[in-house]
């Protein structure tokens, strides 16, 4: 073979061997984009995904009815007391909770006294998570029942009276509409037609969902919730442990030179001409 030809055999293998060198090149840069394609696709979902859930989170299920004389946002929010109050006590609260039954019991004759003193106005917020781990529908029927009474203007009453005959947090009394119907006739004037069906109907069952959604999206967690101005005040302020005494104390001097609420005829609501604003935004506990 003379030099020219094997010059030439030479020239043909290097060409073929960078051939393959640059094909196999380009093959992993292929492989690599294909991947990072499918990295970035991921993360976009991810993103999409995660956006969803916070609007989801974020936006509360707007309720098509929502009982008389409630304010805030979307009509979360049960007032009770006088709406130009100086002092406003926010209570986040579910019917089945023994917590918030324990609060209740021994301290709804002061909020009571501070209500129909004009001191303060309670906006109460009736959550019903306890269902989701428990089972039943006590929470959720207990709420929409304490939705009818504030329908009816019987919130205060029905609420104390709820409360007085809680069952035990695993029994799901609250669960029967017909025990939430009976417990209404201590009530004078609130068993009525109406209120019958608006219990039986469970009329305000997406304004419970609501609630319960706008609780979701909150900072808290447990019940009772309870703020004074937006301060957290149970079990303690700052140091100091609640009490019925420290309470009026709290929010006489939280009062100290404003002018009180009108004094309400029993603290009653609704007041379904009230304009009250959800003036409480809480921060984080």
């Amino acid at each position: 073979m003379s030099e020219k030809n094997r010059e030439g055999k030479r020239n043909a293998r290097d060409k073929m061997m960078e051939a393959r060198a640059a094909e196999e090149a380009k093959a992993r840069r292929t492989k690599k984009l294909a991947v990072g394609g499918v990295v970035v696709a991921v993360i976009a979902a991810a993103v999409v995904i995660g956006v969803v859930v916070q609007n989801q989170r974020s936006k509360p299920e707007t309720p098509t009815a929502a009982p008389a004389g409630t304010v805030g946002d979307k009509n979360l929010v049960v007032p009770v007391g006088s709406a130009d109050a100086p002092s406003t006590l926010t209570v986040y609260e579910d019917p089945r909770c023994p917590a918030c039954g324990s609060f209740e019991r021994s301290f709804s004759p002061t909020v009571d006294q501070l209500e129909d003193a004009g001191k303060i106005v309670v906006h109460y917020h009736l959550v019903s998570f306890i269902d989701r781990s428990l089972g039943g529908n006590g929470s959720k029927y207990g709420a929409n029942a304490l939705g009818c009474a504030q329908d009816a203007g019987h919130f205060r009453d029905y609420h104390d009276v709820l409360y007085r005959n809680q069952p035990e947090e695993t029994e799901d009394s609250f669960g029967s509409k017909q025990t939430l119907i009976d417990l209404a006739k201590q009530v004078p004037g609130l068993d009525t037609p109406e209120f019958r069906a608006c219990v039986n109907d469970n009329t305000f069952g997406g304004w419970v969902s609501a609630v319960q959604q706008d609780f979701d999206k909150s900072s808290f967690k447990s019940t009772p919730t309870v703020l004074l101005n937006g301060e957290a005040v149970y079990p303690k302020k700052g140091d100091e442990q609640i009490s019925p005494e420290n309470l009026v104390k709290w929010v006489d001097a939280a009062n100290q030179g404003k002018q009180l609420g009108t004094p309400g005829s029993h603290g009653q609501s609704p007041a379904p001409s009230s304009t009250a604003g959800e003036s409480d935004n809480p921060p984080s506990p």
